[in-house]
């Protein structure tokens, strides 16, 4: 590209940060059973408003709800995005970022976007490793610190069935042998399954958990586009959470149509899988507002023919009425573009008796929205297994004065201690809330 060209499209992607349409609503407006859902607000470009990450100044730290404090669990890490707690109380961060995608965002609208884009602290290269953290004497502070697997392949998700510790890497499901104490792990992996991955890999992140008697494992694949316009043959088993036999690797479909889950848990009233999921964009700042919600084996979830059960998404072509009809309306929003990806339910927390039913859901923060939404963790209080009222601010000034992000917010977590663990990618942290008293 030549020189003035190339100064062209800086200044355009500098304009682009901050163009775009704003928001008519307010975020507790697009949150709970039954979130405001305006007409669609497509603009020649997406409107992009990127939280430039800073990172937190020398002794700050967010702002935690009334009868908690906040503290750092763990600092100096390199973008920590999940949390999984062992049975001795040891925890693993897993210490990780996009893969390389060279087919992902082509054209001078993707060089925009991937330049834009990494002013939220989103560029660097993954350290591909899983970091154990163990709190030796109770103190909420992690004194030790070992590599615990390394040379990985953008590792997201992680759990424990008896002696086998699953990793979700981005294109593949893999198992360790693990014994209780252990600080690194140095066997060779066994590959379960391999997972949706390559070149062109959109969304990247894989999470594990495993099913109640440990017989199954359920994997999130998210979307590799943001309606699909790669092509559908693109999307083969992707949006979609897969369950897979932990004996043969053999797995099937569980769930589709959903864009881009990433937090699992399992409710603990009615037993029911839940997820967290990332809706669509560029489609204006009130549309389409992120989710969680319990999931049907066998039920489709919308995307991309059409959200929030079945509104109709015109720019996705051919257009398919029949699996329309068949949409399934989420459980419950959390606010447009929220980006909302971990997930944890209240059992075994020890915080003030308002958060002991309901989900900790932790919003990395938007980048299509204007003013911006996310950058904080919510809880989602439930009554019989079900979501009621509004949501609860548990962490939030994650923004300076200036909508600068000093952290972002990911992995949730309820450690052996009863407090809430949260990974922060940007801060390299990991925060603990606990009671004040």
């Amino acid at each position: 590209m030549r020189k003035p060209q190339l100064v062209l499209v800086i200044a355009l992607a500098g304009g682009l940060a901050a163009c775009g349409e704003t928001s008519s609503l307010q975020v507790s407006d697009g949150t709970g059973p039954s979130p405001k859902l305006p007409e669609p607000n497509k603009t020649l470009f997406p409107t992009m408003n990127i939280a430039p990450a800073i990172g937190w100044p020398d002794g700050a730290k967010p702002v935690a709800a009334s009868g908690t404090r906040v503290a750092a669990f763990a600092e100096g890490l390199d973008h920590p995005r999940w949390l999984y707690v062992l049975p001795n109380g040891d925890v693993l961060v897993a210490e990780t970022n996009a893969p390389p995608k060279p087919d992902d965002n082509k054209g001078i609208k993707g060089w925009i976007t991937k330049k834009v884009m990494g002013r939220a602290g989103a560029g660097v290269p993954s350290p591909n490793r899983i970091t154990l953290l163990r709190d030796t004497n109770h103190d909420g502070i992690a004194e030790t610190r070992t590599v615990f697997l390394e040379n990985l392949n953008s590792p997201f998700g992680m759990t424990l069935v008896g002696n086998d510790l699953y990793v979700a890497d981005t294109d593949r499901l893999l198992r360790f042998h693990y014994e209780n104490g252990d600080t690194a792990i140095k066997s060779q992996p066994i590959k379960v399954v391999d997972l949706p991955g390559g070149t062109l890999n959109h969304h990247w992140t894989k999470n594990v958990i495993a099913s109640q008697d440990g017989s199954k494992l359920y994997v999130t694949v998210g979307s590799n586009s943001n309606v699909g316009e790669n092509g559908m043959d693109q999307e083969q088993g992707r949006a979609a959470i897969w369950e897979v036999d932990r004996a043969t690797g053999n797995h099937r479909i569980f769930a589709s149509g959903l864009r881009n889950p990433n937090g699992m848990a399992w409710e603990p009233q009615s037993g029911a899988l839940w997820t967290a999921v990332n809706e669509r964009d560029e489609i204006g700042s009130d549309l389409v507002p992120d989710y969680i919600t319990s999931v049907k084996d066998g039920g489709f979830y919308g995307w991309p023919f059409s959200y929030y059960g079945q509104h109709v998404d015109v720019r996705v072509e051919p257009q398919n009425p029949d699996l329309v009809a068949k949409a399934i309306a989420p459980d419950y929003a959390v606010g447009p573009h929220t980006a909302s990806l971990g997930l944890t339910f209240a059992e075994g927390n020890k915080l003030p008796s308002q958060f002991k039913e309901g989900a900790f859901i932790g919003q990395h923060g938007s980048w299509n929205r204007k003013p911006h939404s996310g950058y904080k963790v919510i809880f989602v209080p439930f009554s019989a297994g079900k979501p009621t009222g509004q949501p609860i601010d548990v962490l939030s000034g994650f923004l300076n004065d200036e909508e600068k992000a000093m952290g972002r917010p990911v992995g949730v977590v309820i450690d052996q201690q009863g407090d809430l663990l949260v990974a922060d990618d940007v801060g390299n942290k990991v925060w603990r809330v606990s009671a004040t008293q």
